[in-house]
This record gives structure tokens, sequence and C-alpha cells, in this order.
């Protein structure tokens, strides 16, 4: 699954990369959590508009969110299938840009967290999402999203068995364009990433505090990891200094 990730990237790099005209500005995050908003980029008209969603998906036949399960992630092997993700996968495909993701892995009775990551600095990630409009019983509207997850890629998977479907650039145009691309065809793109693209490092548990949400959170710490279990010579990373500063409220 997917469920903490970050935003690194500046405004202007996430513009340039997805390609819509809007000129949002917003501060990177480095703890981003369901519930929270996130930047999407849908298709809208046939171009590509920048909108921020609660993170955390609500059909729109839901009567009353308080007591629906909170849909963060869309696995994408049954995506076709479940009502809640059905009609979205048909006409409400998104992308979600993202500089990384968390995951824990369970090693000696707790839970260590690891931060996944682009290989090769530069361009942010594209999560593939879902997204929906749930109107309330006074016309309230909420815009909702999920994350689409797929299996782990064998780098991955002696973290966690599932990871966030990375759509490609190249790909970008046929998973938003839900007019003309069936959600069968778009339902293909829903593979793990490739071994080259990722690399993963232990970072501070601090990141299990929701409220924390500074650049330290994803500085690697100093003993050795199991990130990359098909290289396990890898030198260690260096050692992180201590922090004495408080957590950032988001």
């Amino acid at each position: 699954m997917c469920g903490r990730y970050v935003i690194t990237s500046s405004p202007e790099a996430i513009r340039a990369w997805f390609g819509y005209p809007q000129q949002p500005n917003f501060p990177p995050r480095y703890n981003v959590a369901p519930t929270q908003p996130i930047p999407v980029v849908r298709l809208v008209d046939g171009k590509r508009q920048f909108v921020l969603m609660r993170w955390g998906l609500v059909p729109s036949w839901v009567r009353d969110p308080k007591r629906f399960s909170l849909l963060i992630n869309a696995r994408a092997e049954s995506i076709l299938d479940k009502p809640a993700f059905r009609a979205a996968m048909r006409r409400r495909r998104c992308l979600i840009p993202a500089d990384g993701f968390y995951e824990w892995n369970d090693s000696g009775g707790r839970k260590r967290p690891f931060l996944v990551h682009p290989r090769a600095s530069g361009a942010p990630l594209a999560f593939a999402g879902l997204w929906e409009t749930w109107t309330g019983p006074n016309g309230e509207e909420v815009d909702t999203a999920a994350i689409v997850t797929t299996r782990a890629n064998r780098m991955l998977s002696a973290l966690h068995d599932r990871m966030p479907a990375i759509v490609s650039p190249e790909a970008f145009a046929l998973w938003l364009d839900c007019a003309n691309v069936d959600a069968a065809t778009a339902t293909a793109l829903l593979v793990p990433a490739g071994e080259e693209l990722l690399d993963v490092h232990e970072v501070s548990p601090a990141v299990n505090r929701v409220a924390n949400d500074d650049p330290q959170l994803i500085e690697p710490l100093a003993r050795a990891t199991v990130a990359r279990p098909q290289t396990p010579s890898a030198p260690a990373r260096s050692a992180q200094k201590k922090r004495s500063d408080q957590p950032t409220l988001l």
C-alpha cells in the first residue's frame, strides 16, 4: 500500500513536468498523510488541470462518509470489479505528483520506516490515481482521490508486497484520456516500476508522527539497511546529524 509520501519538487518543476496551465504555489511536503489535501492532475475538456483534493476517495453513491471506510489506495488487480472504483476507472483517472513514498519493514519486532525515491534526481514521479466528487445533502461538494497500487517489484518486495503504480511520462496522455482510452486499456499501464527507476534508504521513525513535516524526515539513517536486497554490498549511508529542532505542524 501507500500510506505516506513526499512532494519536494518546486511548483514550477511539477507544472512543467505535468503540463498544466495553472500556476499554483505550494510548499514542499515531507510527510503527506491520508485526509490531507493533495495535488492532483486531471483532464478537463481535453486540457490538463491542477487541483487539490482530499486523499481518501469517497464514491458518489456514499450517503454518509463518516460511516464509510477511508479508501486511500485502489488495488490495480481488482480496480475494474470493485464498485467503489469501477466508475472512476472508466471516467475519472488522474495523476498524483510525488517525489517518493514511505514504506515500513517489520524487523526485530518493530517497524522501521524507509523512503522510496527516484534513483536519479530531477523529475518527480506520477502515481496513477482515481478521483470522485461526493455531493452532500446540502449540496456541498468534496473532491477526493485514491492512489492506485500494484504488486511490488523485486527490489521493494523486501519491504512490502505492494507499491504505487507509477505512470511513465510517455503514458500520461493515455492514462488521463478517459474519453478515448477505455478502462481495460488503461489498466495495462498499472505494472510495477522498473528496477532501475527507484532507490530506497531507511529514515528516522519521526516520520511515524503525522505532525512531523520537515526535510530531515527524508535523510538516510547511519546504519546499513535492507533497502536493496539484490545489492547487499552497497556501502552504508553517512551518519545523520542529531536533531534538536521542534517538529513542524501541518
